[in-house]
């Protein structure tokens, strides 16, 4: 039995905490906090109705650290699932450090005043952890998360060394809105906006923001236009997939979106910097943020279906092998099990089988852990139990240099 403390009430964390109250075995006691505990009671409340489990809101700030630490030793947690903005995953990690607890996310930091996707900041904590006895496990979402773990998977169990990975994110779905993001606006548009990158021959290589794109036809969804992007799960798989040489990252937009978001750019709508106005300083995408749809709200009528794998290459027994791994999620299904879309399903269900994993000792060690590194067996079998089963095709069509 585990008692579980959730940090942020946005789309993720409804998910999450309603597929812990769906495991009363392991998650004997459940905490949901954040800024808004009025968001926290409103999730609870639909738990209590779907499930008849009682769980426990409180309202926190994420990045005082005195706050995160008595809230965390309040219950004596044994694990904090942060499902909060990646500006504050080193102030949570922090208070774990200073709890003694474990740690979760979903999305490594970024600096709030700077679009950058990097592991090191995170890394850094590497001996910290260590030396309290903890683990911290970074991106146990979709992806970064399940990508991750069907690499380690398609490793452990169909290759000798694996060559090139793509992996490719398409959501077929409609949410009736002109314009919104399936997740926070603010680092949804931080994440497209900038540059693409690879890893290539050793190397990573950069190209201009979706730029470079290819069709693919995906499974029950039909043949998508995907754009090359960077992701942060690149950053990791470069160092534990064996005899690597090319690894890239694809996600479908729709013309529409990608007209919405050019003429956004193009006034001045994307920027993170500072702007003065009516004598008072914004920033100019938090702006864009208040007035574009609220994610965790579009999961009424949202129809259609989400499709993210890995298409990978590689030898096995000095043979040439290809290999497809993949989920195929639906939003509607998704809103009548727990009210929200597969956007927010899709990385609240790894979220919650991870800290499953960590609570009942299966997954342990002291450290910080990307989710490769973990044995991938016991999480690929709880994603067919726990709503997001996988499927996998052999001798795929290897996608264009």
């Amino acid at each position: 039995m585990s008692k579980v403390l959730i940090i942020g009430a946005g789309g993720v964390g409804s998910v999450v905490a309603h597929k812990c109250a769906q495991v009363p075995k392991v998650f004997d006691h459940i905490c949901l906090a954040s800024r808004t505990v009025s968001k926290c009671d409103a999730i609870a409340a639909s738990i209590r109705n779907r499930t008849g489990v009682e769980i426990r809101t409180d309202s926190v700030d994420a990045d005082d650290l005195g706050q995160m630490t008595e809230l965390i030793r309040s219950d004596k947690f044994d694990l904090v699932i942060n499902v909060a903005l990646p500006y504050q995953d080193l102030h949570i990690m922090d208070a774990c450090l200073e709890a003694g607890v474990n740690y979760l996310d979903t999305a490594n930091y970024e600096p709030p005043d700077e679009a950058k996707f990097c592991y090191k900041w995170q890394w850094d904590y590497r001996e910290r952890f260590q030396k309290r006895g903890i683990m911290a496990l970074l991106g146990c979402g979709f992806d970064p998360g399940v990508t991750n773990v069907f690499c380690a998977y398609a490793q452990k169990k169909h290759f000798d060394e694996i060559h090139t990975v793509d992996i490719m994110d398409c959501n077929g779905g409609d949410h009736g809105h002109p314009f919104a993001t399936n997740f926070n606006p603010e680092i949804n548009i931080r994440e497209i906006t900038q540059r693409g990158k690879y890893w290539e021959s050793g190397k990573w290589k950069e190209t201009d923001p979706l730029t470079v794109h290819q069709t693919f036809n995906f499974p029950e969804v039909g043949p998508r236009e995907m754009y090359l992007m960077y992701h942060e799960e690149m950053e990791s798989l470069v160092e534990h997939l064996r005899g690597l040489k090319r690894i890239r990252f694809w996600m479908t937009f729709g013309q529409e979106y990608l007209t919405h978001l050019r003429v956004l750019q193009n006034v001045g709508m994307t920027r993170i910097d500072p702007v003065i106005y009516e004598g008072k300083e914004i920033v100019p995408l938090k702006f864009l943020k208040s007035v574009l749809p609220d994610p965790s709200s579009l999961g009424v009528g949202y129809k259609g279906k989400t499709c993210i794998g890995c298409l990978i290459n590689g030898e096995k027994d000095g043979k040439p092998m290809s290999y497809y791994i993949y989920n195929v999620c639906d939003h509607a299904a998704c809103f009548a099990e727990v009210g929200s879309q597969a956007i927010s399903y899709t990385t609240g269900v790894p979220a919650m089988i991870g800290a499953m994993l960590m609570a009942t000792g299966k997954w342990h060690g002291a450290g910080v852990f990307n989710m490769e590194q973990m044995d991938p067996d016991p999480f690929m079998e709880n994603l067919n139990l726990y709503g997001l089963p996988w499927q996998e095709q052999f001798n795929v069509k290897q996608l264009p240099s």
